[in-house]
């Protein structure tokens, strides 16, 4: 059976000397995984397509349940090829789409998170296209909130929010977030924490009411009213690690991208 269909380059593994199986997310079959082949040839008829984060229509041809059909075609409708000529934003986008393989199941269409990760790609697009009128340190504060948006809405989508909006045992107002509770604790509830194999208590990450009240208004914001805020680049800071943190826990594997970039952030830093 033949299938037409959009989606968004997130990962290409190579197979054999010329092929390659490629994921992508689309609106309607949601994350599929599909064989390219051959190509990784110099004539390729794919050409760019295969590119990361390609926006592509695409076809591929195989039964309903097959475990991996065979992709017959993909023309660009997008490149986002800025994104990849970016080191800094193509690593920051290389994190959310890993995240995103994380979090969501193969195969389960979610069309909404699919327009979540086209519409952020679009807009940190935006950013590089008039960062000649900003200076660095502006057009990576403004995509910064797009990441953080992003991060926030998948998490939502998806069934993974944490709780910071009171403690999980009393509904008090928390300082402290646990991992293994996804929520923030209050002083008087931290003896209801549930402890680890070992019989020991999971040391907790202190949240500041700013980076919770950030959390809060993203959460329940539409796209529209992102473009309102400003938030210090500390707290985008503080609530990116803390979520970080939690999605890492949930998955229960450490985000290889984010592990990279601080390695280079260490590295740049004792140079």
């Amino acid at each position: 059976m033949l299938k037409k269909t959009e989606g968004i380059i997130l990962k290409t593994f190579p197979y054999s000397e010329a092929d390659l199986i490629i994921t992508t997310l689309t609106p309607d079959s949601g994350l599929i995984k599909v064989f390219a082949k051959s190509p990784r040839k110099i004539k390729s008829r794919f050409g760019s397509a295969l590119e990361p984060f390609s926006y592509n229509k695409i076809s591929y041809w195989g039964k309903e349940d097959a475990e991996l059909p065979r992709l017959t075609q993909a023309d660009i409708i997008f490149p986002f090829q800025r994104l990849r000529e970016n080191i800094s934003l193509f690593l920051k986008i290389s994190e959310i789409t890993e995240i995103t393989l994380n979090l969501l199941p193969e195969r389960s269409p979610d069309s909404d998170i699919y327009r979540l990760l086209l519409n952020t790609m679009r807009e940190v697009d935006k950013v590089l296209e008039v960062s000649n009128a900003l200076d660095r340190e502006s057009a990576d504060q403004v995509s910064s909130r797009w990441f953080l948006f992003y991060k926030i809405k998948l998490l939502s989508l998806s069934g993974f929010s944490p709780r910071l909006n009171g403690c999980v045992h009393c509904g008090n107002i928390g300082d402290t977030f646990y991992n293994n509770e996804g929520s923030v604790i209050c002083g008087s509830c931290t003896a209801y924490v549930t402890r680890t194999w070992n019989g020991t208590r999971e040391k907790p990450k202190p949240v500041s009411q700013g980076a919770i009240n950030l959390y809060e208004n993203i959460r329940l914001w539409k796209w529209n009213c992102i473009h309102r805020i400003k938030p210090n680049p500390g707290l985008i800071n503080e609530l990116d690690k803390l979520l970080t943190s939690h999605i890492e826990y949930r998955v229960n594997k450490d985000i290889k991208t984010r592990n990279f970039m601080n390695a280079v952030t260490t590295f740049n830093t004792s140079g």
